[in-house]
C-alpha cells in the first residue's frame, strides 16, 4: 500500500513538473455571452425570479500543455426580481438590477486535448466591482446597502474547437447587500462564446 501511494506521488510530482516546464503557450481573444442571474435572500418570505443579461469582454490564455491560467475582464449585467410570498403581509415586487466589471483569475485543464476539439474544466475566483445599480422599488432594496465590489467563484466546462472557445460556467458571489435586516448574494449560470485573436 505505502509502495502504490509513493508511485502515485511521484507520478503526480513528474506529471506536474513536465506539465509546468513545458514550452508555455499565450493566447488572447474576445467573448460575449449570457448571464442568467439570480438573487437569493436570507429570509424566506420572499420569492426570487432569474433574469437574463449579458456581458462582454476580452480573456488571456497562458497553457503549459493541459494545464492553464486564464485571467478575464469583461462588464457584465445581472441581477433579479423579488416578490413577497402569498404569507408575507407587505407585498412588494423589486426589480434588482446592477452593471460590473468582472475579473476571474482561473485554472482550467484539458481533459481531452484533440487536434480540431479540446475539452477543458475550469475553477476559479472572480473578483466584481460594480459600477451602477438600480431598484425598481425601494420598499424592499435601499441603495445605499449595495457593496462596491464582492468576491465569488466560477466553476464549469467547455470546449475549443479551432480558434473559437465555449464555456458553460456557475458563478457563485459572497453577500453583495448587506442591510442589518436583509442579505442578499447573487448567483449567475453563463454561457459564453469567445474567439482567439492571438
Amino acid at each position: 500500500m505505502k509502495a502504490m501511494k509513493r508511485i502515485l506521488f511521484i507520478s503526480l510530482i513528474l506529471l506536474f513538473g513536465t506539465t509546468i516546464f513545458a514550452q508555455p503557450t499565450f493566447d488572447l481573444g474576445i467573448k460575449a455571452g449570457i448571464n442568467n442571474s439570480k438573487l437569493s435572500l436570507n429570509k424566506s418570505d420572499y420569492n426570487s425570479e432569474s433574469i437574463v443579461k449579458a456581458h462582454i469582454g476580452a480573456f488571456g490564455r497562458i497553457g503549459w500543455s493541459r494545464l492553464y491560467l486564464q485571467p478575464e475582464i469583461y462588464f457584465s449585467a445581472k441581477g433579479g426580481d423579488i416578490s413577497s410570498n402569498p404569507s408575507n403581509p407587505i407585498k412588494t415586487a423589486t426589480a434588482f438590477n446592477y452593471n460590473n466589471v468582472d475579473v476571474p483569475m482561473l485554472l482550467g485543464f484539458k481533459v481531452i486535448k484533440g487536434k480540431v476539439v479540446d475539452v477543458h474544466v475550469i475553477a476559479g475566483p472572480v473578483f466584481s466591482f460594480i459600477t451602477k445599480s438600480e431598484i425598481d422599488n425601494e420598499t424592499l432594496f435601499d441603495p445605499d446597502y449595495y457593496k462596491n465590489h464582492y468576491v465569488g467563484v466560477q466553476y464549469g466546462l467547455g470546449a475549443d474547437i479551432l480558434f473559437f472557445t465555449i464555456d458553460a460556467r456557475m458563478e457563485h458571489g459572497n453577500t453583495l447587500y448587506d442591510h442589518p435586516a436583509l442579505e442578499g448574494k447573487n448567483s449567475t449560470f453563463m454561457i459564453t462564446v469567445g474567439f482567439k485573436i492571438l
